[in-house]
């Protein structure tokens, strides 16, 4: 189910805990943040502790965190850190498995809410950040006439473009700023 870095989802259950909005906030701020308190997650995500705590535990269940004992100062302080820096399903897998698919659509549905609610934040913070950064701001679409195969070979292509440039982020650089990208590609049902 897992390549090292990447937890591959097949188990309806698991895609339906992930689905809640405060999971995906949660398991998002591990990722990008590093090993993490209760506490500190509860700051950030503006939810209760016992809260964050609750949603923690549903995601350890399923794989997505793990606690890091070895941070904790003593014995009420608990760390946690994702357990893998990416999570994937394959859409075309569930077709065949109605319990599956509706998971996985319910999945998907909440990961773009939380990349609607993240590119809200960035409009409403964009006339305070310095031109420099919003220079390179962009939001496009493309009409495209592809075959099924050259559909799959875009997503590869992207796949590879976004890792490209996950190599060369460097979170260490005094510089360097964090950057959501986000791409969908689809065929238009219309």
């Amino acid at each position: 189910m897992t390549d090292g870095s990447t937890l591959h989802l097949t188990d309806p259950r698991a895609m339906r805990a992930l689905a809640h909005p405060t999971r995906l906030r949660l398991l998002g701020e591990l990722r990008v943040r590093g090993p993490q308190t209760v506490g500190a997650l509860s700051e950030v995500t503006g939810e209760a502790v016992g809260s964050v705590s609750y949603h923690l535990s549903k995601l350890a269940e399923h794989g997505f965190v793990r606690e890091v004992p070895e941070l904790a100062r003593n014995r009420r302080e608990r760390w946690w850190r994702a357990a893998h820096t990416r999570t994937s399903w394959e859409p075309v897998e569930a077709l065949a498995d109605p319990e599956r698919k509706a998971a996985s659509d319910l999945l998907r549905r909440a990961i773009l809410d939380r990349y609607v609610d993240r590119i809200r934040t960035y409009l409403d913070a964009e006339a305070t950040l310095d031109p420099e950064w919003v220079r390179g701001t962009t939001s496009s679409d493309s009409t495209l006439h592809l075959t099924s195969d050259e559909l799959v070979e875009l997503r590869a292509d992207l796949a590879a473009l976004a890792e490209r440039w996950r190599a060369r982020s460097d979170a260490g650089r005094a510089d360097a700023r964090t950057i959501a990208l986000i791409y969908h590609a689809f065929r238009d049902p219309r």
